[in-house]
C-alpha cells in the first residue's frame, strides 16, 4: 500500500477515534461545545476540504471532508445546548464576519484565495471557543483537540500536491489548536487554584 493512502487512513481513523468520544462527551453532558464555533468550523472545514481537492490534494483532503461532515453533527448537538450559556455581541460579531466572508469565498475563483479566506474564516471561529473557555475550561475536550492536531499532521503528509493552497488550512488550524490546548490547561491550572485559595 502506498505511503500516501496509509496516511490517509490513519488520518480518517483518528478522525473517527477524535471525534466518537467528543461526541458521546456532548450526549452526556461533559463537553459543551460553542454553537457559533462548530457552525463556522463546519462550514470552513468542508469547503477547504473541496478547496484541497481542487488543487489536487487527493486522498489527503479526504480526513478534512470526514471532519466537516462530523462537525455538522457537533453543531446539531451544541445548539441543542445554546440555551445553557450567553451568546454574546462579540460571538455574533464573529459568526456575520465569518459568513460574510465564505460570500466573498464563493465570488472568488482562484482556489488560493480561497483556501486564505476559509482559514481566516476558520481562524475567527476560534474567538468564541477562547471566550467560553476563559470562563468554562472544563467544559472543552483537550483530548478531542490533541488528537485531532496529530490527525492534521497525516492528512497534511497525505496530500497528493503540497501547496499553500492544500496545507495552510491545516497549518494554521493546527496552530491555533495547540494554543487552544495550552490556554485550557492554563485556565484549569488557574480555576482549581482559585477554587483552593477559597477553601
Amino acid at each position: 500500500m502506498p505511503y500516501k493512502e496509509l496516511l490517509s487512513i490513519l488520518a480518517m481513523g483518528l478522525t473517527i477515534y477524535s471525534f466518537y468520544p467528543y461526541i458521546r462527551s456532548i450526549q452526556i453532558g461533559e463537553t459543551k461545545p460553542h454553537y457559533f464555533s462548530w457552525l463556522i468550523w463546519a462550514l470552513t472545514t468542508t469547503l477547504s476540504a473541496f478547496t484541497e481537492l481542487a488543487d489536487h490534494g487527493g486522498i489527503g483532503a479526504y480526513s478534512v471532508l470526514l471532519s466537516g461532515i462530523l462537525c455538522f453533527y457537533v453543531v446539531y448537538l451544541s445548539y441543542q445546548q445554546v440555551r445553557n450559556y450567553h451568546i454574546t455581541k462579540v460571538d455574533w460579531s464573529v459568526l456575520l464576519l465569518a459568513l460574510s466572508s465564505l460570500v466573498v469565498w464563493y465570488l472568488t475563483s482562484n482556489p488560493l484565495w480561497a483556501a486564505i479566506i476559509l482559514t481566516t474564516v476558520d481562524a475567527f471561529g476560534f474567538i468564541p471557543t477562547f471566550k467560553k473557555a476563559y470562563h468554562y475550561p472544563w467544559e472543552e475536550n483537550i483530548t478531542f483537540y490533541v488528537i485531532i492536531t496529530i490527525r492534521n499532521f497525516f492528512a497534511i503528509f497525505a496530500m497528493e500536491n503540497y501547496s499553500i493552497t492544500t496545507t495552510v488550512f491545516l497549518w494554521v488550524i493546527n496552530i491555533l489548536g495547540i494554543i487552544l490546548i495550552g490556554f485550557i490547561g492554563w485556565r484549569r491550572r488557574e480555576v482549581s487554584v482559585e477554587k483552593n485559595a477559597l477553601l
